[in-house]
């Protein structure tokens, strides 16, 4: 797989399949994580693109087009349930004017393979669990994957953000910080092959208190993050820190009764749902907040879409 490298405009690449090579130790199975899904994926890197390391220049260099936003999450950047808990993708679209539509894909409970693929609850010998296959013996695809895979374009931009459920050690959900990163390069070239601009997301954190300080959770998943983002010359966006920041600048430490749950009151109450990790809708605005305003401090060409 190439580096891609984006610059500001970015360039449009090739039409590859944004597959991620063969399976591991093949099986048919039964298991899976979501909704199942009817496409297949490319037996090989996702293709080469024709594009070069991106076409220079500053701006946007043209009037403003319709493009969609693409966004693959977990249960913190899903639409979520009334009245909670609620992701940041649930309301991100009313940041933008109306050149922009956000098809936000993000769904509860899932790493970032079982985001992408039919898996099972079985661990192979590398310690990865194993991804169903076709008969081709290709990847079986989540619906909501290939449905990006159809619909992304020129102009468009895809964020992602994973490694919340990643770290579970059992399987359908595990997925090593190797795996993690060639993920998420495969996500992005396959982007790439179609014009459009991929955004990595460091997990958001948790609420967590040393005392009367918010400190981090998300470990590993965070460096893998932005690792991922060096070896394939994708942007990064630290959600994780800005959100660590947010919770300080709000004097959220101590917690109240030494943890979030439904009977916690007051400005930690209102902003969490029911526990440590998920987002009421106030909460999760601020939180989109926080993307918005990395747009803009970042100078990401989506930006100019920003009311």
């Amino acid at each position: 797989m190439r580096s891609v490298r984006w610059g500001r405009p970015f360039g449009t690449g090739g039409s590859g399949t944004g597959g991620e090579g063969g399976p591991g130790s093949g099986g048919a199975g039964t298991g899976g994580g979501g909704t199942g899904g009817s496409g297949t994926a490319g037996a090989g890197a996702g293709g080469e693109g024709t594009g070069g390391d991106g076409t220079g220049g500053e701006g946007t260099g043209g009037a403003l087009t319709e493009n969609t936003v693409w966004i693959a999450g977990d249960s913190t950047v899903a639409n979520g349930s009334t009245p909670c808990p609620a992701g940041w993708g649930k309301h991100f679209e009313p940041y933008f004017n109306d050149y922009v539509s956000v098809v936000n894909s993000a769904v509860g409970g899932r790493s970032v393979r079982t985001w992408l693929y039919s898996v099972q609850t079985v661990m192979d010998s590398t310690g990865e669990c194993v991804r169903d296959v076709d008969e081709n013996g290709d990847f079986i695809l989540q619906a909501r994957w290939q449905a990006m895979l159809d619909g992304m374009q020129t102009g468009d931009t895809l964020f992602i953000q994973f490694g919340i459920n990643d770290g579970s050690s059992t399987c359908d959900r595990h997925v090593g910080l190797e795996a993690f990163k060639e993920s998420y390069g495969m996500m992005a070239q396959a982007a790439c092959d179609r014009g459009t601009q991929p955004i990595f997301v460091t997990p958001v954190s948790a609420i967590a208190c040393s005392g009367t300080t918010a400190v981090g959770t998300r470990g590993g998943y965070v460096t893998a993050t932005f690792e991922a983002g060096t070896e394939y010359g994708v942007p990064v966006i630290d959600l994780h820190q800005l959100s660590v920041d947010l919770y300080n600048s709000l004097g959220f430490c101590p917690v109240p009764g030494g943890d979030v749950s439904a009977s916690t009151t007051g400005p930690v109450g209102d902003f969490f749902c029911d526990d440590h990790t998920h987002f009421s809708d106030s909460g999760a605005i601020e939180i989109a907040g926080l993307i918005v305003q990395a747009l803009r401090d970042q100078d990401l060409a989506l930006a100019d879409y920003l009311l």
